[in-house]
């Protein structure tokens, strides 16, 4: 993947400048439907009594994601209404960087498991989290880290936040050469920063580590819809790079003892 442009088109760019309002807009934005997601699980939990499986917290992921994912696209639809935006649900313009995507989903599946897992990994011991290797488990974990956490995160954090951003504050960051939207820049700091509950349950390096890979993958992520006008290539990347840890994760449940 090559991030550069030809030096014209760099210079014919409007930079991107920092402006405090349209990205407080855009982090309470992301925190309102964060915290209304929130609520209205449990809300649920009271009035349907939502089945919970503490040996199996994919369940409750999915949860939250599915409500996070739906208000995402009620505030995508409003927002159309009154801007001809374009929020990347859409097939990709020109080249898809589904290849990319793939690529650097496995690289980045397997930095994020030696990451995550460091400690485990060092001991030959067993995640601390509980795996049972059941039918019902497996395909639970595969099919919210290998389908859903990429649509629900990528609709979330590039096709609303990254376009609602660009919108309030455009121009392009260029760093020796490499350029694109301030926008998606300031949104992989802000997926950065959604890791940082870490720091309240793991060692300091591995949080600060979860921040930057984070950080890198909210980069590509951003990057890829950029060029493609398409959340497609993020959210394969995310799943990718998901699918990769949890297989990586039932191979130390098999391996370690």
């Amino acid at each position: 993947m090559d991030l550069r442009e030809p030096r014209g088109a760099v210079e014919a760019e409007e930079p991107f400048r920092l402006h405090a309002l349209p990205i407080a807009l855009t982090i309470l934005l992301g925190l309102g439907i964060s915290f209304l997601s929130f609520s209205t699980i449990e809300f649920l939990k009271l009035v349907v009594r939502l089945p919970e499986r503490p040996e199996m917290p994919w369940v409750g992921y999915y949860y939250f994601h599915i409500v996070e994912f739906v208000y995402a696209l009620v505030v995508i639809a409003f927002l159309k209404l009154g801007r001809r935006g374009e929020f990347g649900l859409r097939y990709p313009d020109g080249e898809s960087y589904v290849g990319d995507a793939i690529r650097w989903g496995l690289l980045f599946g397997i930095v994020m498991t030696a990451i995550d897992f460091a400690p485990q990994l060092i001991a030959m011991h067993r995640p601390d989290q509980p795996y049972p290797l059941t039918p019902l488990n497996i395909a639970g974990w595969f099919s919210y880290q290998g389908v859903f956490v990429g649509l629900s995160e990528e609709v979330f954090f590039r096709g609303l936040l990254v376009s609602y951003l660009t919108q309030r504050l455009p121009g392009r960051v260029t760093f020796r050469g490499l350029t694109m939207n301030g926008a998606g820049v300031v949104v992989a700091v802000l997926y950065a920063l959604s890791y940082s509950e870490s720091f309240l349950s793991r060692a300091l390096p591995i949080a600060l580590g979860q921040m930057l890979y984070a950080f890198a993958l909210g980069l590509f992520f951003a990057y890829w819809y950029e060029k493609s006008r398409s959340l497609l290539a993020p959210i394969i990347g995310h799943n990718v790079s998901a699918a990769v840890e949890q297989v990586l994760i039932f191979a130390m449940v098999v391996a370690f003892r």
